[in-house]
């Protein structure tokens, strides 16, 4: 289920394909369900999308969450690869 302002992952099937993400527009099923109208990140384009079991409906917060997490991880990698010490640790 979702509404307006929900955000939908697909994640890639291969690895000649990417993750996608896109903002829901409009949940045109019944109850908040698909087809959705998808704003995707990478194109601009919007499209209609019955969503396949590699997707994810998303709320803003927990997509603000998951990107704080990521920024997280490469910010311990790149310490560590730096050698400096305090910074990766600094974030746990």
């Amino acid at each position: 289920m979702a509404t307006a302002g929900d955000w939908l992952l697909v994640r890639a099937r291969t690895d000649s394909t990417h993750h996608r993400r896109g903002q829901i527009l409009q949940a045109r099923g019944p109850q908040g369900g698909p087809p959705y109208l998808v704003r995707w990140l990478d194109t601009g384009t919007e499209a209609l999308v019955f969503p396949g079991p590699d997707s994810q409906v998303m709320s803003e917060a927990a997509v603000c969450e998951l990107e704080r997490q990521q920024r997280q991880r490469i910010s311990r990698v790149q310490a560590e690869i730096s050698g400096d010490s305090r910074a990766a640790t600094s974030h746990h």
